[in-house]
């Protein structure tokens, strides 16, 4: 696959409900294959058994299965459970137990913080390893390509999460939103959007890259920063931390892809591989302070009693980032994958 091409209606269809991990999903999982308005199965309360809500294998995967239903959904699932209302309220409270954990993870902030200010601190005091300077000074090809896979959850719907926020921004917050938003859409143009240029990548790596095809291999704490931000930008109450979640995202950005890009070099690998990081490395250049000046000070201008939910969506970027670099340079320092189950039989 080169430059101009899109992926096919195949690769980009919604994909089968991945195997189950534990009672969470398990019973979820039943549910799901039948009809919603058929006899059901009581699911299980959310606090049973010794799961970490947040991180865990099973809560992870039944909270994004559960978020799924808003975007693509699986492809055997009723389209009607996406509004289900038994559904939505075990929903509720696995999102509860969530944000209790992640608030945990993330710590004390100030009430009222100042908007740009603190997020570019967050930046600044930031201490945790880095996965793309890892792989850019010592990764081999192979973790390059267990990194893809595990980014491939969030990466092949890119901005679809976020885009969620638009409805509820007004003025020039919702200006800067769109023009992020369109730049990762690839200003309408199909081949160009973010999410095919990272299946292009994918696949000059040699990787499937079809929507969830590595779902079942990535594990909880891979499934969380996904979870995070499908969390901010769905519930309106959490609208200060999605738009904070999206700035740290964006002003975080250009370094990381340009280490992996120069990753990616180093391994030998060609422009077309390259070319989803070089792309960033330029538009987020860009979309940096559009994110911070615009959107994130935007917001809380106009609704300021939103800094201290702003601070904490980007927090939560820094949290769980850090997290999941962690955990996988940890592994691949012990001569382990990171990944649940071995990727040759994906």
């Amino acid at each position: 696959m080169q430059y101009g091409q899109v992926l096919d209606d195949k690769q980009l269809a919604p994909s089968a409900l991945p195997p189950a991990r534990g009672p969470l999903t398990n019973a979820l999982f039943d549910l799901l294959t039948r009809a919603a308005d058929r006899p059901r199965t009581v699911l299980p309360r959310i606090d049973e058994g010794d799961d970490d809500p947040l991180f865990g294998d099973d809560s992870a995967l039944a909270l994004y299965a559960l978020y799924e239903l808003h975007y693509r959904g699986f492809g055997a699932v009723d389209v009607t459970w996406e509004w289900q209302p038994d559904l939505l309220s075990w929903r509720r409270d696995l999102e509860q137990a969530v944000v209790r954990r992640l608030q945990d993870e993330v710590g004390p902030l100030p009430q009222q913080p100042q908007i740009p200010d603190a997020l570019h601190a967050l930046m600044d005091d930031a201490d945790g390893p880095s996965l793309s300077g890892f792989l850019q000074e010592r990764g081999t090809a192979d973790q390059f390509r267990e990194m893809a896979m595990h980014r491939s959850i969030y990466q092949l719907k890119e901005a679809d999460p976020h885009t969620w926020t638009i409805p509820r921004l007004a003025g020039y917050p919702k200006a800067a939103a769109v023009e992020i938003q369109a730049d990762e859409y690839g200003d309408g143009v199909a081949r160009d959007m973010h999410q095919n240029l990272f299946g292009l990548t994918m696949t000059e790596l040699g990787l499937d890259p079809s929507y969830h095809a590595y779902l079942p291999l990535v594990p909880g704490w891979t499934l969380a920063s996904v979870n995070i931000v499908s969390l901010f930008s769905l519930h309106r109450r959490w609208l200060g931390a999605a738009v904070g979640h999206l700035a740290l995202f964006e002003m975080t950005s250009v370094e990381p892809m340009g280490a992996s890009a120069a990753a990616l070099r180093r391994l030998g690998f060609g422009a077309d591989a390259r070319h989803f990081y070089s792309v960033h490395v330029v538009a987020d250049a860009h979309h940096q302070h559009v994110a911070a000046d615009k959107l994130a000070k935007g917001l809380v201008n106009q609704q300021p009693e939103l800094a201290h939910d702003v601070l904490f969506g980007g927090a939560a970027v820094m949290a769980l980032e850090t997290e999941a670099a962690r955990r996988m340079i940890e592994l691949w320092e012990r001569d382990r994958s990171s990944l649940l189950g071995d990727p040759a039989l994906s």
